[in-house]
């Protein structure tokens, strides 16, 4: 449980970064352009500005703080065994819930001693958003979060004791993983993930340290105290996340989206294999210049026993182009199952399930039951399409439809781009329906992963499969056409 922390406070909220980088910081000397009335600044001072904030102030975990918690023997209901960490945010607390025999970690923190008012009500707040963004997500590959509340002046969070290293433990070249190991548990990474996005929670700080594994190997990830939720009206300033996961956009402060944590996880994958961090550092600068301008050294220079496909998989995630990057986690995990399959040494059992978990989670198959998706991909193919490809053509005569698993998709007619289409969504189902020619051109604008669905084969499912098509059908059609009467408006 990697509770301690820097604390670091912008204009609105208190932000949690984790720094902790080796090696000492640039030159305490001026190198920018002094402002009339203003004070100049080093580099290094505008970048812990930037990481820090301008209101960076004591730790709140000083003498007086342990003092008034020396003593401390329950949280609420819970009872308290034992320390287990402490760092410049607060405490965590091994702890057992007495009503129903379980043992928790406690997180308890309150604001700095001279912090007050508004300022310590900002705190509390961004203190239990990881209770409120991790609190909706009940996923097994997620800490749980159980409760919530204060302790005389402190707050406090009690979730799920996981008893097993975080995979910092494993960043080292002396205790590297196997291959296929780091596959797995960045396969698994990629599940949970998946489910915090489609919930509208983006982490943001996805990290060795923030990534458990309990004792039978299942990983969980933890720590979503600057999580962005997609519902929220709270709005970040600054710099947030830890340096050397940092994605460009973070490093940028432009709007982040789930393809964020993707490049972070990319960056746990890589040290997870290489042993170092994919943009090492001295400095706050120098990580972030390389995360934003330079390519990570091939992992297969000091490990050649590396498969070339999962260093291209780990490229990808890596990519400073959001657009080219996977574009969700269950992308990259489905690159990863080929891969596993491989250093496995041929298919596995459960391939044909983690397909159909793959396909099950795209949002066209939301209302579908998982006996209906095996049904379908037996009806149909999976194929990967190169960008630029063209799928269908405007004027061919064809009953095949396609869904969207991953990448986007240009549909136009004539000269004009008509849409863009995403994952979850179809095309080519008009002539499915018409039995007309194709009314449209479909042109892959990424590299795209597509479901390839026979109208003929589809006819000859069970009747509910096609009643929920037919519904699909209609609500895309809905949906299209309440766009273009938006737009025409």
């Amino acid at each position: 449980m990697n509770f301690p922390a820097v604390l670091c406070y912008s204009a609105s909220m208190v932000k949690q970064i984790d720094i902790g980088e080796k090696g000492t910081p640039l030159p305490e000397k001026d190198r920018t352009e002094p402002q009339e009335g203003k004070k100049k600044l080093s580099l290094t001072s505008w970048l812990k500005l930037k990481l820090l904030g301008k209101d960076h102030e004591a730790s709140p975990v000083d003498t007086q703080f342990i003092a008034d918690l020396s003593d401390i023997k329950t949280v609420g209901r819970y009872e308290i065994m034992g320390k287990i960490g402490q760092g410049s945010m607060g405490v965590v607390y091994l702890g057992r819930d007495p009503y129903i025999n379980r043992y928790v970690g406690i997180k308890i923190s309150r604001p700095a001693a001279d912090v007050r008012g508004e300022k310590a009500d900002k705190y509390r707040e961004q203190f239990f958003l990881e209770a409120q963004s991790a609190g909706r997500l009940v996923h097994p590959g997620i800490v749980a979060i159980y409760d919530a509340g204060m302790y005389k002046d402190f707050c406090y969070i009690t979730m799920e004791y996981v008893d097993g290293p975080s995979l910092q433990k494993y960043c080292t070249k002396e205790n590297l993983l196997p291959i296929s190991n780091v596959v797995e548990v960045i396969f698994k990474a990629c599940h949970a993930l998946d489910f915090a996005h489609r919930q509208g929670v983006i982490h943001r700080d996805i990290k060795p340290s923030n990534i458990m594994l309990d004792r039978s190997g299942e990983v969980k990830i933890t720590d979503f105290g600057i999580a962005q939720v997609k519902s929220s009206q709270t709005i970040s300033k600054g710099i947030v996340g830890s340096p050397s996961y940092m994605s460009p956009e973070q490093v940028k402060e432009q709007p982040v989206e789930d393809k964020s944590d993707i490049f972070s996880l990319g960056c746990v994958l890589y040290e997870l294999l290489a042993g170092e961090k994919a943009f090492p550092g001295e400095n706050y600068f120098s990580i972030m210049y390389k995360i934003t301008n330079l390519d990570p050294v091939s992992i297969r220079t000091t490990r050649p026993e590396i498969p070339e496909v999962l260093w291209k998989i780990c490229r990808k995630a890596l990519a400073k182009d959001p657009g080219q990057r996977y574009q969700s986690c269950m992308d990259l995990a489905y690159d990863l199952r080929v891969v596993l399959r491989g250093l496995k040494g041929g298919p596995r059992e459960d391939k044909v399930e983690n397909i159909i978990d793959y396909v099950h989670s795209v949002p066209f198959f939301e209302n579908f039951k998982q006996d209906q998706v095996r049904e379908i991909l037996h009806a149909s193919n999976i194929i990967k399409v190169r960008k630029g490809r063209v799928v269908v053509a405007e004027g061919d005569i064809d009953d095949t439809f396609y869904i969207i698993l991953s990448g986007k998709a240009a549909v136009s007619k004539g000269n004009r781009t008509l849409a863009t289409l995403t994952r979850g969504e179809c095309f080519g189902e008009m002539s499915y329906l018409s039995g007309q020619s194709r009314a449209a051109t479909v042109v892959a604008e990424t590299d795209c992963i597509l479901m390839k669905i026979s109208g003929t084969l589809l006819d000859k499912s069970a009747e509910p499969i096609q009643l929920l098509f037919m519904r699909k059908f209609a609500l895309t059609l809905l949906n299209r056409l309440s766009k273009k009467t938006q737009e025409d408006s």
